[in-house]
């Protein structure tokens, strides 16, 4: 029987390869699966021997992994933040700019709110952080595609959060207008790749997420708009509207939210950018006046 080490070799040097980017990092991340064991504990195990059943297992996992198949998808699991979450093709895999995002809004936002809203859910990632770290919060979710929707209502069954959090298949502008109610917090992480984008990403991406999640008109900005324009008849006063962009966006949507009115007034009191991790502008926040 192959041992640990040896399966390991051959499977990130085939990695390798298939120009997949981390392929020892993958390679440890499918075998720790298959063996049902943390990744560091491999190298505590590398002379033992794998079971048929066990190698059946990882062969299927990485011929997938081979034509790109993102791990995610694999697994059928996403981590997100300190929790995890069911994820398969029907939704966007959540990024850890996701994770900024929501870590951003809890900077912003220090005393719990009553309400919040998250246009274009997805898994439910945005929407369950927001639940779990406000008990007393009232959270309503959002996505255009029912079958969407349900995968979301599966990951919040799951965290025994069913009763905290409401799905609503719509689209956005009309979630917005549909006079729901003030919310105190709206969050959104929209489609803001640009046709050029999309076309030069990777395979992972392009050949297996949905398109519809990623790439938006006008280079990216055209959801960011109408959703900036559009919040201010369901922010409160004073709430606070959180969204993940791309890099270049953010001067626009400072002219745009400068620019929106709501009976005749400036709609928003003030507006924010933020950066990620490695230095992007990736995070635009705007108030309610």
């Amino acid at each position: 029987m192959a041992a640990v080490l040896e399966v390991l070799q051959k499977t990130a040097e085939f990695f390798a390869r298939k120009e997949i980017p981390s392929p020892r990092l993958e390679a440890e991340l499918l075998l720790a699966r298959a063996l049902g064991c943390r990744r560091l504990d491999l190298y505590l195990r590398f002379d033992q021997p794998l079971a048929e059943a066990q190698l059946a297992t990882l062969r299927e996992q990485v011929a997938r992994r081979g034509r790109r198949e993102p791990l995610q998808y694999i697994a059928g699991r996403a981590g997100f933040l300190d929790f995890e979450v069911a994820c398969d093709r029907r939704a966007l895999i959540p990024r850890p700019e996701t994770e900024e995002l929501a870590e951003q809004v809890f900077k912003r936002v220090l005393a719990p709110p009553a309400t919040a809203l998250d246009l274009g859910t997805g898994t439910g990632a945005l929407a369950l952080a927001l639940a779990r770290r406000w008990p007393e919060c009232r959270v309503t979710a959002v996505d255009a595609v029912e079958e969407t929707l349900a995968l979301a209502r599966a990951n919040a069954g799951a965290l025994g959060l069913t009763e905290r959090v409401r799905f609503l298949c719509a689209r956005w502008p009309e979630v917005l207008a549909a006079g729901l109610g003030r919310f105190a917090v709206i969050v959104a992480n929209p489609p803001y790749l640009s046709e050029e984008d999309w076309a030069t990403a990777a395979p992972d991406v392009r050949d297996w997420e949905p398109r519809a999640a990623l790439v938006s008109a006008d280079s990216g900005l055209a959801d960011l708009r109408a959703i900036l324009e559009s919040a201010p008849a369901a922010l409160a006063v004073g709430g606070l509207l959180a969204m993940e962009t791309g890099p270049g966006h953010h001067a626009a949507l400072a002219s745009i939210a400068a620019a929106t009115k709501e009976d005749g007034n400036p709609a928003y009191a003030r507006t924010e950018s933020a950066r990620d991790l490695s230095g992007r502008d990736r995070f635009f926040f705007a108030w309610r006046a």
